[in-house]
């Protein structure tokens, strides 16, 4: 299970507008914001962004100035392979450590879609513990041993949400390593990364180049 939430795309009208430095073009600049301020590259602007996008990282290094914020919950198992992405990448997560005892643990705070019967049932008794212990953690706090535990035992099917920021040249990176991975959540998050605004043209370059 994977969700994205609140995505925010910003800086698209400084990068073009970097992305002209080299030639000194500004005065070909024709994009514009629409009735709904929404950015809207104009035909040379696309244009440009196009070829420089296509011509490999070099060229393109005005994707790295196209920010992208979204707030993701998605299990442990899966963000451990999302933390590869380091550099040019920073996320904000929920506290585990904190927060683990705040409230009584349930199905809905783990990835378990795609669990058998068996799988739940060992699920739900892991749950059952857990909750145990995380009202005895409750009840004396001076007692560290049930949130050892909590924090020990906790499965990687657990659900951790992250305030995450990248830029288009990764999303380019995550697209293409992670499109045909085994693992549905990657297969979720690159249908929103094709979702972004001139994905088609700035992101999926590969398709568009074939």
């Amino acid at each position: 299970m994977i969700i994205l939430e609140r995505t925010s795309v910003m800086n698209m009208e400084n990068a073009v507008r970097g992305a002209r430095n080299p030639m000194n073009s500004w005065n070909r600049m024709d994009s514009y914001y629409d009735d709904k301020g929404r950015f809207v590259l104009g035909p040379n602007d696309l244009d440009l962004a196009k070829r420089l996008a296509r011509a490999g990282s070099d060229h393109r290094k005005y994707l790295r100035q196209i920010f992208v914020t979204v707030d993701i919950t998605a299990p442990l198992y899966w963000w451990k392979e999302f933390d590869t992405y380091k550099v040019g990448t920073v996320a904000n997560s929920c506290s585990t450590m904190h927060k683990i005892h705040t409230k009584p643990f349930g199905r809905e705070d783990f990835s378990c879609d795609r669990l058998d019967e068996g799988g739940l049932a060992a699920l739900d008794a892991l749950i059952a513990y857990l909750e145990v212990e995380r009202r005895k953690f409750c009840e004396n706090k001076e007692n560290r041993q049930p949130w050892h535990n909590m924090i020990q035992l906790l499965p990687s099917s657990f659900n951790q949400m992250r305030t995450v920021t990248m830029n288009y040249e990764n999303l380019i990176n995550m697209y293409y390593a992670r499109k045909n991975h085994k693992l549905a959540e990657w297969h979720t998050l690159c249908d929103w990364i094709k979702s972004l605004p001139y994905a088609e043209d700035l992101i999926l370059i590969k398709e568009k180049s074939e």
